[in-house]
């Protein structure tokens, strides 16, 4: 299973409510992503493997999502209209900013 399969089998388990929950406040959205970007860290995954996965994150998020505030809306536009070299860069400061919260 590649990765891409596994961040959408994990994406896909978050029930409703949880995932209500996490979108619902910016904070909360930043939160999870530190969690689950120091997760990564502690199992040895580099900065560019943690933005890789940030990529596929946000591109099931734009795909599958709505955004619920307008943090996540300005998130969704950035990404939308960004290149793929673009959106790359993003992710790397989206990993940056959770880190940092």
């Amino acid at each position: 299973m590649d990765m891409k399969d596994k961040v959408q089998k994990e994406l896909a388990k978050l029930i409703d409510e949880t995932k209500d929950d996490i979108l619902e406040n910016f904070n909360h959205f930043k939160n999870y992503l530190g969690e689950k970007v120091e997760l990564g860290e502690n199992v040895g995954l580099s900065e560019e493997t943690l933005a890789k996965t940030t990529e596929l994150v946000a591109n099931y998020l734009a795909k599958h999502e709505n955004p619920r505030n307008r943090e996540e809306h300005l998130l969704m536009q950035l990404w939308n209209s960004g290149t793929k070299e673009e959106q790359h860069n993003l992710s790397h400061m989206l990993l940056k900013m959770v880190k940092n919260a």
